[in-house]
């Protein structure tokens, strides 16, 4: 018998991503390794300082400096405008204790914040791969995974912006995974961390809690088709999330008299993409960052104040034409899932192609997802409608997408592997005649 020989490389390469390839270990280093070796040749960390350094973080910089510098939770914009909710809590001081140690604003906060963005980034591929095997397949889970370690479009985010959006797609995996595996859990600890998940994630990003009725009504529905009670532990993870939340909504009614749940700046939102000239777009130049007048308002009004005109002058929009109100919600509707439009025709088709195209590709995997009855395709489906409403009737940012794009990837995982099994299936070659 004829042997056939391979280089000791290759059978040590092979036997290598044997183990490898489903090794949390390596994926998660060759993911962090790619996303810091990219801020460093890059030189991703070295902001502009215009505007006062303020492309550095944004309002999150302008938070995390007013921390650092003991004026307390506030100064989100120029100048020293007092208080503020207009973001949530959590990274600001993250940032905040990043300047502390390493300077305002300097290249070396800005490389460890993106590091540790890109640690977040990184770490996101451990629950992409659990959420996928449990209901998928294994290869899913590689590919899932290795996709996310290694694509240029996901790398971006934690690379290039001092914000939450990578944490915050950690976080909602997480609340993915663990809300799968609850189904079948009866101890308390998992409920336990599904109300502190949630706690976190709401103090990191609150746009993730659109999908939180559904992440509930589905654990409690698919334990109920079981014969199981949730009651009790609902009443748990409700005490821990509103235990999370306490002590960041008692300083908002301390500092500014009144309830505010958790952010302040919805209605300020809301203006910035419904009124006079609105197209679908962020009017951008209505902000106070961009605009000097209204940043004037802003600090003569107070937050508050501000936001609540803010607000009223959306709602009388609205209510004067709510048809306009429909036509540009689904302007947002086509953003959110095509793309924001650029400067010019050719500069949105390039752009944006790959929105589209990961667009189709998602919604592909999960209409054969809900065709197969996989476990778990329609809680994608309750994510996939309910994270986006948001931004929906406000605007959309090409960041926006991101802490669902986890998700997304395996659902085009899963359609790219269920075409890939049917093309080499000889089964169907047999039935097309290709085999004799």
């Amino acid at each position: 018998m004829q042997q056939t020989f391979r280089p000791s490389g290759t059978i040590d390469l092979r036997r290598w991503w044997s183990d490898a390839r489903t090794s949390f270990l390596w994926i998660v280093l060759f993911a962090l390794i790619l996303r810091i070796g990219y801020i460093v040749v890059a030189h991703t960390y070295r902001f502009k300082p215009d505007n006062d350094n303020f492309g550095f973080g944004f309002e999150m910089g302008r938070i995390g400096r007013s921390l650092a510098l003991g004026e307390g939770f506030g100064n989100p914009f120029d100048g020293i405008t007092g208080p503020t909710a207009w973001e949530p809590p959590l990274y600001p001081f993250l940032v905040a204790g990043v300047f502390k140690f390493f300077g305002i604003y300097t290249p070396v906060s800005a490389f460890v914040l993106l590091s540790v963005n890109g640690f977040f980034s990184a770490l996101t591929c451990i629950p992409i791969f659990l959420i996928a095997r449990r209901c998928f397949t294994e290869q899913v889970a590689v590919w899932s995974a290795w996709a996310w370690a290694l694509l240029p479009p996901i790398i971006f985010w934690s690379t290039r912006y001092v914000w939450e959006t990578s944490l915050a797609a950690l976080l909602l995996a997480l609340i993915f995974w663990l809300t799968l595996l609850l189904e079948e859990q009866n101890g308390l600890k998992g409920w336990v961390c599904f109300g502190l998940l949630w706690g976190v994630s709401a103090l990191v990003n609150t746009s993730l809690l659109s999908f939180l009725p559904a992440s509930a009504l589905w654990v409690w529905y698919r334990r109920a088709k079981r014969g199981q009670s949730s009651v009790t532990n609902m009443l748990v993870v409700t005490f821990v999330f509103a235990l999370c939340l306490t002590p960041w909504v008692a300083r908002n009614y301390h500092v500014f008299g009144k309830f505010i749940f958790i952010r302040s700046d919805f209605g300020a939102e809301l203006r910035l993409g419904n009124g006079p000239g609105a197209n679908g777009s962020w009017m951008d130049y209505l902000h106070p960052t961009k605009n000097i007048q209204q940043l004037h308002s802003y600090g003569e009004m107070g937050e508050i104040a501000y936001v609540t005109e803010r607000t009223r002058e959306a709602i009388t929009f609205i209510r004067e034409d709510y048809g306009r109100f429909a036509g540009l919600c689904l302007k947002r509707f086509l953003y959110f899932w095509a793309g924001v439009p650029r400067e010019d025709l050719l500069r949105t088709l390039l752009a944006n192609s790959l929105y589209v195209g990961s667009s189709f590709l998602a919604i592909w995997g999960l209409a054969r997802a809900l065709r197969k009855h996989r476990p778990g395709a329609w809680l994608f489906l309750w994510l996939m409608l309910l994270y986006p409403l948001p931004y929906y009737i406000t605007f959309v940012l090409p960041r926006y997408r991101h802490p669902i794009e986890p998700e997304l990837v395996i659902l085009i995982m899963y359609g790219i592997s269920a075409a890939f099994r049917r093309t080499h299936d000889p089964r169907m070659e047999l039935a097309h005649g290709t085999v004799s």
